[in-house]
């Protein structure tokens, strides 16, 4: 086959067929409703067996504009008498027989999950999710997940836990408005761009030390820095050896997957060693002072400044 273009005036004398608008259109838009996060639900459960879709929702789908209507539109759900329970999906669905996109209810298996959406060149259909129905068995009402994608202004506004693409093709910038974290996928896992955790303060509390400056972190873009303030001994004099917890607690989200972290501190005039343990471990996110001489109660130890470890 000859190479092509369209519209031209070579072409079909300028003009096109649903088809190649498609596939001229189709990265105009992104799939999904325009919005954001922080707007209400497209979908919500309705009386009984029903879903509604809200009123004046705009969408787009492979190049072709979608509406909801000036009135809100009811939808029904399948019972299921089947012993199990059921996900259905609310989706936006191009129907390639008519060029039509319409908001439909996708029913899923008993037991099996939410439904595969067709989202390829070679179906009939193509679509984009809206929101999860949860209908357990011989229920007379449905729970709603939402789960809408949003347009956005080529970089996908979402949340860390809803709205983002459950068929993200690599490349795909997402901006997530609960976290601030730019994140792109790279083809097998979404992996951060840029984000800022702010300062975050890790005190603890145990009864053989206290805090006398708060200890803080702060996490940027995979990396998490770390300052310990300083401890005073509270209870009786530390033998030399003896592991001692430090009243110092890392948050999950920001410990180090598998290696644990080694850090100096003084006591008095003496080097000390502590350890910040790993999410791998039976200490995840504890700090232990391992490695000191004899610390007598009411001493103060003083932590090195500026240690960092990758998080992802």
């Amino acid at each position: 086959m000859a190479q092509d273009s369209w519209p031209s005036p070579a072409h079909n004398s300028r003009a096109i067929t649903d088809t190649e608008y498609e596939k001229l259109a189709a990265r105009f838009s992104d799939d999904g409703v325009d919005g954001y996060p922080t707007d209400p639900p497209v979908v919500t459960a309705g009386v009984g067996l029903t879903v509604t879709i809200a009123a004046n929702v705009q969408g787009s789908l492979r190049g072709h504009g979608w509406t909801s209507g000036t009135t809100p539109v009811t939808l029904t759900v399948a019972a299921n008498s089947s012993g199990q329970t059921r996900t259905d999906r609310v989706v936006l669905r191009l129907d390639r027989d008519d060029w039509t996109v319409r908001a439909v209810i996708k029913t899923g298996t008993p037991g099996a999950g939410p439904p595969v959406l067709t989202t390829g060149d070679g179906y009939t259909t193509y679509e984009a999710l809206l929101a999860n129905v949860t209908v357990l068995t011989g229920a007379n009402s449905i729970t709603v997940t939402r789960g809408e994608r949003y347009i956005g202004a080529r970089i996908r506004p979402c949340t860390s836990q809803a709205n983002t693409d459950p068929n993200p093709k690599p490349g795909d910038v997402t901006w997530e408005t609960d976290t601030g974290r730019l994140r792109l996928y790279d083809g097998s896992s979404r992996r951060n761009i840029f984000y800022d955790s702010g300062v975050i303060g890790v005190n603890s509390s145990v009864l053989s030390w206290s805090n006398e400056v708060e200890s803080v972190i702060q996490a940027r873009n995979g990396t998490v820095h770390c300052r310990f303030g300083s401890f005073r001994r509270l209870a009786s004099n530390l033998a030399a050896g003896d592991e001692s917890r430090l009243p110092v607690v890392i948050p999950a989200a920001y410990r180090h997957p598998t290696r644990d972290q080694y850090g100096m501190a003084i006591v008095g005039t003496a080097a000390c060693r502590f350890i910040v343990h790993a999410a791998s471990t039976t200490r995840a996110g504890q700090v232990w002072l391992v490695n000191h001489p004899s610390i007598a109660s009411g001493a103060f130890l003083l932590p090195m400044s500026g240690m960092s470890w990758a998080v992802d």
